[in-house]
């Protein structure tokens, strides 16, 4: 185990970091839940091209946005 030089100790993430982080890593669960979930849902209202596409971005989107506001509200607790 490797001896500190001269007093030099590192420290963990802030509070803001970890609520950044939990954020981002919900927003990414988030999209690729919503693609899945918005792509199949779009799929079986027989969507096709544009109309396909615009509806799966805006359920990734609102997925991501969720989750990741849940996520980081939760990182914010555990600080």
């Amino acid at each position: 185990m490797p001896v500190p030089i001269s007093g030099q100790y590192q420290r963990g993430p802030s509070c803001w970091d970890r609520v950044k982080m939990g954020f981002t890593l919900g927003f990414c669960v988030g999209l690729a839940s919503g693609a899945l979930f918005g792509g199949f849902s779009a799929l079986r209202y027989g969507m096709r091209g544009r109309e396909l596409i615009q509806n799966v971005g805006k359920v990734m989107l609102q997925g991501g946005g969720t989750f990741g506001t849940f996520m980081a509200i939760g990182s914010a607790i555990r600080c």
